[in-house]
């Protein structure tokens, strides 16, 4: 409770609630929150909570604004909480997230990986295969090993195997771009797609550095 939050490299002290990202925070939310969940249960609603984090799913529009007025007359009432208005919203499921997940449009609905989620983990993997780092590839691969198979035992249960291969192409692809810049040659990210490379740097080198693959294929 009384180790602050980090903002920009600084540490700032609290002077309520807990710390982001600390263990004791969910905990206490499923002690506060476990009359909610008893709530939505004796109104016969489907819902999903994890920590602070819940979905209520209803089958119009109409039966949602309904449901997010009495349910947050109930969270600020009752259990004397405040609602993250910015983060609440009555939307199909496919526009929303949850836990970094969100759910496929169409006949058949899937379990699938998040915009924000995917853009975020581009974002990591490019910092971590950085030219100016100046790490060996070895090294470098090695990291984003560690962080890849963190990611995959997470998000691998997604329903859309077609991302994560597309993923893999792409984490390949900046790999051979990178060792093609470390050659000082130029237009490295268009070459790195180039059959030649392709076949020069093959998958096989890379899964023999220990690079694993998000996908099954």
């Amino acid at each position: 409770m009384k180790a602050g939050v980090m903002e920009n490299g600084l540490v700032s002290s609290v002077d309520e609630g807990t710390p982001q990202g600390g263990p004791l925070s969910p905990l206490l939310s499923n002690l506060v929150l476990d009359e909610l969940d008893r709530e939505l249960e004796r109104r016969g609603h489907r819902f999903v909570r994890y920590a602070d984090d819940c979905n209520i799913y209803v089958r119009s529009g109409g039966a949602g604004r309904r449901v997010m007025r009495s349910v947050t007359c109930f969270i600020t009432g009752r259990l004397k909480l405040k609602v993250n208005e910015s983060k609440s919203a009555v939307a199909r499921p496919a526009e929303r997230k949850f836990l970094g997940f969100s759910i496929s449009s169409g006949k058949e609905a899937k379990r699938r990986i998040a915009p924000k989620a995917l853009l975020r983990c581009k974002q990591k993997i490019r910092e971590l295969t950085r030219r100016t780092r100046g790490i060996s590839l070895e090294r470098m691969t090695k990291e984003l090993a560690s962080y890849l198979r963190g990611w995959k035992s997470y998000f691998g249960i997604c329903e859309t195997p077609s991302v994560l291969k597309s993923l893999d192409q792409w984490i390949r692809r900046r790999l051979r771009s990178v060792i093609w810049k470390q050659k000082k040659r130029r237009s490295s990210w268009h070459l790195a797609n180039s059959p030649a490379l392709s076949v020069a740097l093959p998958n096989a080198y890379f899964d023999s550095l220990g690079l694993p693959r998000l996908s099954a294929g």
